[in-house]
């Protein structure tokens, strides 16, 4: 089970209880959004520690899904992304070069809740390795995409992935310490 399903219990199976967890995680992406650095052509954002969070706390499914309807409501046109709407919104936002890494933040919560139901997260440094390997996995699709985009001519790794190292391991590190707190704040033999 998952923490959020431990924590809901019996509502997390409704449909009101799935639609809040989706309503309640995009509003923690777009929040995340919005504590950003400007760097070019990639900003530096906490959507990756909230992206991990998401998979550990939700599970790979909905953690992935609740990805998706943030994606889904800024290729609607609302001002949910970094720099938006300043920057443009809806799907010319998602085509610029920051695409290739909204679409990793699925994968980073689907990565971080597989690892999680592999057994990985179960205490602190297994939650931390879980984390970490969720973080790193933003980068091939966020790599590959800024590189068709603006050209693999360019530094494409000094662009979108040595700035962003330090700050993802730290990111990282934070979702699984506040994963494992939040386990541990559980009665024991609620969150096994």
């Amino acid at each position: 089970m998952t923490l959020y399903e431990t924590l809901v219990g019996p509502r997390s199976r409704t449909f009101a209880g799935e639609l809040t967890a989706m309503i309640a995680a995009s509003l923690l992406l777009t929040i995340s959004a919005k504590l950003s650095i400007p760097f070019y052509p990639v900003p530096l954002s906490m959507q990756t520690l909230v992206a991990i969070a998401l998979g550990l706390f939700l599970g790979p499914v909905r953690g992935s899904l609740a990805v998706f309807f943030y994606l889904a409501q800024g290729a609607a046109g609302l001002p949910v992304f970094v720099g938006t709407p300043q920057q443009g919104i809806g799907i010319a936002y998602m085509a610029g070069p920051t695409g290739g890494f909204l679409i990793g933040f699925a994968i980073q919560a689907f990565v971080a809740g597989s690892l999680f139901r592999l057994s990985m997260g179960r205490n602190l440094w297994t939650a931390i390795a879980a984390a970490l390997v969720a973080g790193a996995a933003i980068y091939p699709t966020g790599l590959l995409w800024l590189g068709f985009l603006v050209g693999f001519d360019k530094p494409v790794l000094t662009m979108g992935l040595f700035p962003f190292i330090p700050g993802d391991v730290m990111k990282a590190a934070l979702a699984a310490l506040l994963f494992v707190a939040g386990s541990r704040a559980l009665p024991k033999g609620e969150n096994d």
